[in-house]
């Protein structure tokens, strides 16, 4: 289940990096992109791949929260711990 949250998380946030690429780049030079008002220096290709991370892992945390708040109370509150192994604190009612 978990390895599914995660491509719930991934996929559209790659999708939504690439068209965010497409739409920034379509509008601004990689080689006019200053950095506290100092060019910078890495090649186009460079900007290119770290904006696409940059995007893609701002994306990743936008969709995480959502996928967090998303998630049931039962979700959230069960008790990882099988029942025979479970200490007192955790509840039996809540934990299944």
């Amino acid at each position: 289940m978990l390895i599914q949250r995660m491509m719930w998380i991934a996929w559209p946030a790659f999708l939504v990096a690439g068209l965010l690429e497409i739409l920034v780049f379509a509008c601004v030079d990689p080689q006019d992109v200053q950095w506290f008002g100092h060019p910078l220096a890495l090649s186009r290709q460079a900007v290119y791949s770290l904006s696409f991370f940059a995007f893609w892992l701002l994306s990743m945390v936008s969709s995480g929260l959502t996928t967090l708040l998303s998630a049931s109370p039962f979700e959230i509150n069960r008790c990882p711990v099988a029942v025979d192994q479970r200490p007192a604190e955790c509840a039996k009612d809540s934990c299944c």
